[in-house]
């Protein structure tokens, strides 16, 4: 059976040349005769892997020297907690941005260890735009700001960097970590899981400040602490290893790439085509300001709502799955993260052609 272009919001599409060499690698890693899944985290042949991983990503992205780069589990949702305890060092506010769905979970759980301040939100407009930053009332004695980088179920992203001064700078890019160049040096913290741009689920990325590390108030609990983790260089418990592996085949493919410039060309093409095709037609709509607009995740409704399952029908017979919008949104939803090549947008928009003309 022919590959589908998967447009899955998560776990989504991983780049082929990436499966087949772990395909290939499957069962006899470089020679040592078992595969990655099989492999002590604390043997030299793992060992590797986690550093060339980890090499790769601080290259791409220029991570500097004073931050360090954790492997962890448990998604952005075990974020959402051990930020707050790590980062309100005692100072018991801080500061979040209100955008949608993943933003609201990230201030809920922050509730339950300290005062939240909700300095902007969308909500007016049902979060189909993100907040100038001129509209944000900060808290200048606040422990940190966060906010939501790419809204994944919404499909709206920040295609600019807050300015917090001296506060330091907390962001969730689970769904546009690796698909633009980004200065890391403007954040104390940035935090991704994985199951979009980097690899499989299971794996998730904490890049944190050294000042931030190890000044919880109250301490953490030991799994809780950024510490542990960093002290023990993401091997306190076993590490989520052949996520690891899988993200370094991700990270060595970027590079062969062109790095981060080459992704944020390659995404801004797809998703010009896209949107222009959207804005041409009003047999679909999307809702969201054109500047706030995603290129990771596109929401579009058809005209009418009653052509929704055979507009997937169709989609699906074609060779393009996972389009159904959040069941919070409705609708559709193309994710055309980095491994989404350019021809399954192309078969996409050309479909839709295809489907108006028919329908409308």
């Amino acid at each position: 059976m022919a590959r589908v272009f998967n447009f899955s919001a998560g776990p989504a599409a991983l780049p082929e040349e990436v499966l087949q060499q772990a395909a290939a690698e499957m069962l006899d890693w470089h020679g040592c005769g078992q595969s990655v899944m099989e492999m002590s985290h604390r043997g030299k042949e793992f060992m590797a892997i986690a550093a060339a991983a980890e090499a790769d990503l601080r290259e791409l992205m220029a991570i500097p020297a004073n931050y360090k780069v954790l492997f962890l589990q448990g998604g952005a949702s075990l974020q959402f907690e051990m930020i707050p305890q790590n980062l309100l060092r005692g100072k018991g506010t801080a500061d979040y941005v209100h955008t949608g769905e993943w933003a609201k979970k990230a201030i809920k759980a922050a509730k339950a260890f300290g005062k939240v301040n909700v300095v902007a939100t969308a909500e007016d407009k049902a979060f189909t735009y993100a907040p100038a930053q001129a509209t944000w009332k900060l808290d200048p004695n606040a422990a940190y700001v966060h906010y939501t980088g790419n809204e994944t179920i919404g499909g709206v992203e920040f295609n600019w960097i807050p300015e917090t001064g001296d506060v330091p700078l907390v962001c969730d890019m689970s769904s546009n970590i690796l698909s633009r160049p980004v200065d890391v040096s403007k954040f104390g913290l940035i935090y991704a899981g994985a199951q979009k741009n980097i690899g499989p689920a299971g794996l998730t990325i904490v890049i944190v400040r050294d000042d931030l590390i190890g000044q919880g108030q109250p301490a953490p609990t030991t799994m809780m602490d950024y510490k542990t983790h960093a002290d023990a260089d993401s091997m306190y418990n076993t590490p989520p290893t052949y996520g690891i592996y899988i993200a370094g085949l991700v990270f060595q493919r970027l590079k062969r790439m062109g790095g981060l410039a080459a992704a944020e060309a390659a995404n801004v093409a797809k998703a010009n085509l896209l949107y222009d095709y959207l804005d041409s037609t009003d047999f679909y709509k999307n809702p969201v300001a054109k500047g706030d607009r995603s290129r990771m995740n596109v929401p579009f409704t058809l005209k009418d709502a009653a052509l929704d399952e055979e507009f997937l029908k169709g989609a699906k017979a074609a060779g393009m799955v996972q389009l159904k919008g959040h069941r919070s949104v409705g609708g559709m939803r193309a994710s055309i993260y980095n491994a989404m090549p350019i021809e399954g947008v192309q078969a996409l928009v050309a479909y839709m052609k295809a489907f108006a003309a028919a329908k409308g």
